[in-house]
């Protein structure tokens, strides 16, 4: 498989950014609901610390994802109906708005809370914002409701790919998939509505 994405399916760099932010931003948003319900100890402090390293490499690697993708040339749409097509380009356009706004809502909200900013105790990262508890409160909620749009809208991206997969039986999902092998079609753009 290519490092660089051809006509019919996507290269392996743009596999890997695909599914490692994935991974992390599933991994990391999970992690995060579930450690608000930690006792204050200590071990709190910690987990805290890594959500907060976690989210600033998923930062990166879409930084990076944004980077390669100005770079790469994206395969051609697959033969689908005007509607479809747009809504795709749509929806991605959230997802890369939602990847981008979450961590840095939470950079945001640890600024606003005055607390440092270390990732992985390597090194420190500038706050955002001098420290303001009152709008701590409302940036912490943006954070946590960021999280939930953004798995809506991931909730279409992932319903939408199966659509294609399984009723469609096209390549939309096989040219994502990391060993995905992408099939031969017949279709073209003119013979769908």
């Amino acid at each position: 498989m290519s490092l660089r994405s051809d006509n019919r399916q996507w290269g392996s760099v743009a596999k890997f950014f695909h599914w490692i932010v994935a991974l992390g931003i599933l991994g990391n948003g999970v992690w995060g609901l579930l450690m608000t319900d930690m006792s204050p100890s200590m071990s709190k402090i910690n987990v805290y610390a890594l959500h907060k390293s976690i989210g600033l490499t998923i930062l990166a690697l879409f930084l990076l994802r944004v980077a390669w993708r100005l770079y790469d040339r994206a395969p051609p749409d697959e033969p689908a109906p005007r509607w479809q097509r747009i809504a795709a380009h749509a929806t991605h356009v959230l997802l890369y708005f939602f990847i981008l706004a979450l961590p840095l809502s939470g950079w945001m909200y640890n600024s606003l809370h005055g607390y440092p900013l270390q990732w992985f105790k390597l090194f420190n990262l500038p706050a955002l914002a001098a420290k303001n508890d009152e709008l701590a409160h409302t940036v912490r909620n943006v954070h946590e409701y960021l999280f939930y749009l953004l798995l809506l809208v991931l909730i279409g991206h992932v319903g939408a790919a199966l659509k294609h997969h399984v009723f469609d039986r096209d390549n939309v999902l096989r040219r994502m998939l990391p060993f995905g092998r992408v099939r031969s079609t017949k279709a073209t753009l003119g013979e769908l509505p």
